[in-house]
Formats: C-alpha cells, sequence, structure tokens
C-alpha cells in the first residue's frame, strides 16, 4: 500500500471513531435528560416536535438554573411557611377563593425565598422543572384552574384541586431542606 492510501485509511478510523463517539455522547446526554426531566422530558419533546429541539430546550433550562442562588431554608423560615400554609389550608372552607389566591400567593413567596426568579409563569414553571420535574406539572395544573377562577368557570372541587396540586410543589420545595418535624403533615382537604 502507499501513503495516500495509508492515510485515507487513517482518516476514515478517525472519522468513524468521532461519529462514533459523537452518537455515543449524544445518546448519554439523551439518558441523562430523560433522567433529569422526567415527564418534563416527554411533555417539552411532544410539545416542540423534535428530540435536537427538545434537548437543547432543556439545556437551555439548566444553564439558566445553574446561574441562580437557589438557597435552603432557615428552620425558622421552613416553620413559618409550614404553619401559614396549615392557616391557610384549615380555612379552605370557608373560603375557597381565597385560600386559592393565597396558595398560589404562598407558593410564589416560597420561590422567591429560595432563589427562583417569579416574574413571568412560563419560565418560572420552565426554571421549577430543572429541580422539581415530577411536581411542575401540579404547578401548572393548579395555574390552570387559577385562570378557570379567574373567568368564574371553576367549582369548589376545581378550587380543591388547585390548592392539593399547589400542595405538591409547596412540600417538595418545602422538604427540600425542612425536616419531618419542621414541616407539619399535610391536612386533608375538605370540599
Amino acid at each position: 500500500m502507499d501513503n495516500n492510501t495509508l492515510i485515507a485509511i487513517a482518516v476514515a478510523a478517525v472519522v468513524i471513531i468521532a461519529v462514533v463517539a459523537a452518537l455515543a455522547w449524544r445518546a448519554t446526554q439523551s439518558k441523562r435528560l430523560k433522567s433529569r426531566f422526567g415527564p418534563e422530558y416527554d411533555a417539552v419533546l411532544r410539545r416542540v416536535g423534535s428530540k435536537a429541539k427538545a434537548e437543547k430546550e432543556l439545556r437551555q433550562r439548566e444553564q439558566r438554573v445553574e446561574k441562580f442562588r437557589i438557597v435552603p431554608l432557615s428552620s425558622a423560615d421552613a416553620a413559618r411557611f409550614s404553619q401559614t400554609w396549615n392557616r391557610l389550608q384549615g380555612s379552605f372552607v370557608d373560603d375557597p377563593k381565597g385560600v386559592l389566591i393565597e396558595a398560589d400567593k404562598l407558593v410564589r413567596d416560597l420561590l422567591a425565598k429560595r432563589g427562583y426568579p417569579v416574574a413571568d409563569f412560563e419560565l418560572r414553571a420552565a426554571d421549577i422543572s430543572v429541580d422539581h420535574p415530577i411536581v411542575v406539572n401540579n404547578y401548572r395544573a393548579a395555574q390552570r384552574i387559577v385562570s378557570l377562577d379567574q373567568r368564574g368557570e371553576a367549582s369548589t372541587e376545581d378550587l380543591r384541586k388547585a390548592v392539593v396540586h399547589f400542595r405538591a410543589l409547596f412540600d417538595e420545595l418545602l422538604g427540600k431542606t425542612a425536616t419531618r418535624d419542621e414541616a407539619a403533615p399535610p391536612q386533608r382537604l375538605a370540599a
């Protein structure tokens, strides 16, 4: 074999190795994103219709959230948030609409205290999905019911469901730093 043939074989081998390495890296990244985002990965994939676009969006979310200063709650703050929730939840029967509004506000206050930006709902939900991919769907469901309520289309049962959805995110955010003794046990909401 002449030198040109050997060079061509070597270049082809390097190209094949590079392609295999790139495919393996992409597969590893896909697996990592699926593992981290769980059902949120599938939801984004359905929404954008392309695996490459979905994974790009999820990586951008990760990069954005990495810049945040997400902080744990002090024991005193965790206890205060927990007590506030318990008082709020206890008044559901007497004022379901008021409790819904306050639950939404309390979740936003907790997000802000932890270090999440709270300006735009869609961006806020995307940011939450990075660290809390399972309960972000609860948060979205609660916000849909808040919108229904603002249009006068939500039943008391819808309001109860929304508060339960808010509670799922609230517990997740609170549970990251609070021990079982610091966070009051969830109370059942009456309809």
